[in-house]
């Protein structure tokens, strides 16, 4: 029995492309690809086999269908993250180096995959205690270690996980979701059916709203990356005020 291969698109004429055996790491990667361009919402087990270039049947041996798929998609987003900086950053170094680090390591991951992003919010961590964005045992297990060979109690490290991952999912949530709407497009109207009070959103204007109108540049820039460095800032030094207690 020859092992399932994944094979893309073949152009006609074109010789054919590298054949790579069928893998759940072959198969969550394209998943991860197929939401970061495609969305959540459109992710079917049908349509990840036709990017992968085989029968949907062919990805149950890897994936037991699309829930557990999406479970693999929020374990391939943590396995890209590492809250173990190694020789980068030594203990001496102090905890607000650590923490500014490991911030902007989950950062970099969420703006590199915004329209998952959410799914590290929603999908049930490995354990009840767990908390998003740091979400996985490994990763845990990393962030309060490294907390305690910086000076933290345990009873500080566990305060500071809790404050750190309340910051960093609320702020990154936002900052996706801007990025998210950024990139869409809405080519026509949402079809409403039957509904009684259509949507009028499309003929919404400022007219009615001046302070909103005059207003609209400054709403509109980009701020983001500022924002964030200032909040964790202001974190940070809450957090060196409790732990100096």
């Amino acid at each position: 029995m020859t092992e399932t291969t994944a094979v893309g698109p073949e152009p006609h004429g074109s010789p054919a492309p590298d054949r790579q055996p069928l893998s759940r790491r072959l198969v969550i990667a394209a998943a991860i690809e197929h939401v970061d361009s495609d969305g959540v919402a459109s992710l079917t087990m049908r349509g990840l086999g036709k990017r992968l270039g085989v029968e949907a049947m062919s990805l149950y041996r890897y994936v037991n269908g699309r829930e557990d798929l999406l479970e693999g998609v929020v374990d391939g987003l943590m396995d890209q993250l590492d809250a173990d900086p190694g020789d980068r950053l030594q203990p001496e170094d102090g905890w607000q180096a650590y923490l500014q680090w490991v911030a902007h390591e989950v950062r970099a991951m969420a703006l590199a995959h915004p329209a998952a992003f959410p799914l590290v919010a929603t999908r049930h961590p490995a354990a009840p205690w767990l908390r998003p964005p740091l979400r996985s045992l490994r990763l845990v297990e990393q962030f309060l270690d490294a907390l305690v060979r910086r000076g933290f109690s345990d009873e500080q490290a566990a305060q500071a996980y809790r404050s750190f991952t309340t910051f960093l999912l609320g702020h990154l949530l936002q900052e996706t979701a801007t990025h998210r709407r950024a990139d869409s497009v809405l080519d026509e109207p949402l079809d409403e059916g039957d509904a009684s009070v259509p949507n009028r959103d499309g003929d919404t204007t400022t007219a009615d709203f001046p302070t909103l109108r005059r207003l609209r540049p400054l709403l509109s820039q980009d701020h983001d990356t500022e924002e964030f460095e200032r909040a964790l800032e202001g974190l940070l030094d809450r957090m060196d005020r409790t732990v100096s207690q």
